[in-house]
Parts: C-alpha cells; structure tokens; sequence
C-alpha cells in the first residue's frame, strides 16, 4: 500500500470514528513516521508505506478512536519555534498562549534591569518560560514552578531537547508558596487553571478524560489561582514588576476589579483572535 492510499484509509476511519479533522490526524500521524512536514507528504504519496509503518498508523488510529488528543499521540507539539514533548502529564499548549510570551516579551524589552528574573508558576510543559528564555535577547533568570512532579520532570525534558537547560530551571512548588525572599522577580507569568469546578466535568472528552484536572480546575469560581498568585506578588515582585495571565473569555471584569482591589496599576485586560478575554496583565507601582 502506497502513502496516498495509507492516507485516505485512515482519513475514512478516524472520520467514521468521530475524530475532529480527520485528514490532518492522518497527515500527522504519516508525517510524525516519516520524520518531515505535512507540507512535504505529497512527496511520499506514491512510495510503498512500510509494514512497521502501517502498525505505528494502525496504533496510533485506534488511540485517536478512543478519544485521545492527537498531541499526545505523537507525543510532541510544536509551540512558537520550539517542537516539545507532550504527554499526560501536562496540559498540551495551545496557540492562545503564545501570544501570553508575545507579551512577556514585549514587558522585557523595556526592562532596564540587566538580567531580569522571570517566574513561570504551574508551568506544565514548560511552553512558556522555555519561549521566553529562547526569545529573550539578553541575559535572564528564568525558572518554571509546578506542584506536579511529573510535570516539572516533562518541563526538564523539553529544557534538554531544547538546548534550554543551562538557562532554564524547573522545581516542584505550590505555585509561588515556597519563595519567601521579597522583591526578587521581575514578572510573574502563568497559565493557570482556571476553569469553574463545576463545568470541568462538561468538558470535550478530549480535554476531561486525558489532560491533566489539576492544570484544569480553577476553584468553584475559577478565580483561585490569580487570587494566590496576585496575592504572593505583592511580596515578591520587584517594584514596577509586573504580572502576566492567561484567563478565560468569561473573566476579565472579574480579574480587573481583583487587580485593582490589590494595588496594581496599569491593568490591561485582552482578547485573543477571536475576540475573546484571554490577557490580563498589570504592574505594582514603583
């Protein structure tokens, strides 16, 4: 069986099993086996597809079937200009947080502090701060806290097949609770979960049953992370620090009055591009 037939068979099956874009499942499962891009595959179309080939499809086919996200069936994802490792034991980064760094970096640029030091709290893969340390033009200290031991040792991972480890270090910790030394970072910057407690069990069987519920459940409001979190950078932002989120399409008021209520200035709350609330970001006066 040829490349181009491998393709249409599994497009056909992924699609009769309900998996969402069922020709770019396919392409990406042939392409993660041939080792190029998507853009590429038309070049393999009319060679023989090898018999390990077929089974590695057929395997991976039936986990899709089953629900699993396609990132974790290939077990990495690309994010901005780094290609992660990505499994279960963190939640799989998304477009939306890229632009979450696109700012970060932005905040950088106008630091004067030679060597700015940036938080990453519930850093997951460690998409975030691995970006902002690959993209930052300058010396920096950068480090990703997760209260998930799997999760810090995934984040390890991706630091060394990113050439990062030398400039990126990851420990476990309960968000920003283990820091007690005032005034020591320059940004703070999370994704946190922040989905009400309540509505987690309504999620796409895709997210609920494989991503991980502790980078999911925010607390019955979905507020409880950036209450914590505002809270500890009051202690621990330097001042004119800033703090940087991610947050739900349905939660900027809330998060502009709690960043007000504690203090900080320059509150910016964002949409993503699909016109949605997705940013917040704000300063402690200094």
């Amino acid at each position: 069986m040829v490349w181009r037939e491998v393709l249409a068979k599994a497009e056909s099956y992924l699609g009769a099993k309900g998996v969402p874009d069922p020709s770019v499942a396919a392409e990406l499962l042939a392409a993660r086996l041939l080792k190029c891009g998507r853009g590429t595959l038309a070049a393999h179309s009319g060679k023989e597809a090898p018999e390990r080939c077929l089974e590695a499809m057929r395997r991976g086919m039936a986990r899709l079937a089953k629900g699993e996200p396609v990132q974790y069936v290939l077990g990495e994802w690309d994010f901005r200009t780094l290609t992660l490792g990505c499994d279960r034991r963190a939640l799989i980064p998304r477009p939306e947080t890229e632009e979450l760094v696109t700012r970060v970096l932005a905040y950088l640029k106008g630091l004067r502090a030679q060597t700015p030091f940036v938080v990453d709290a519930g850093t997951g893969t460690g998409a975030i701060i691995l970006s902002i340390a690959k993209e930052y033009d300058g010396d920096g200290v950068f480090l990703g806290t997760d209260i998930s031991e799997d999760a810090i040792a995934l984040a390890k991972e991706n630091a060394s097949r990113c050439g990062l480890s030398g400039r990126v270090k990851f420990v476990v910790a309960d968000g920003l609770d283990d820091f007690d030394e005032p005034e020591c970072f320059d940004a703070i910057v999370s994704n946190p979960p922040y989905v009400e407690r309540s509505v987690c069990a309504t999620l796409d069987p895709r997210i609920r049953d494989f991503e991980p519920r502790i980078a999911l459940d925010g607390g019955e409001s979905g507020l409880d992370f950036y209450e914590r979190y505002l809270a500890d950078a009051l202690n621990l932002l330097k001042p004119g620090g800033a703090v940087f989120f991610e947050i739900g399409e349905n939660q900027g008021a809330a998060l502009e009055r709690m960043m007000s209520g504690y203090g900080f200035c320059g509150i910016c709350i964002e949409k993503d591009y699909s016109g949605r609330d997705r940013y917040a970001s704000a300063r402690l006066a200094g």
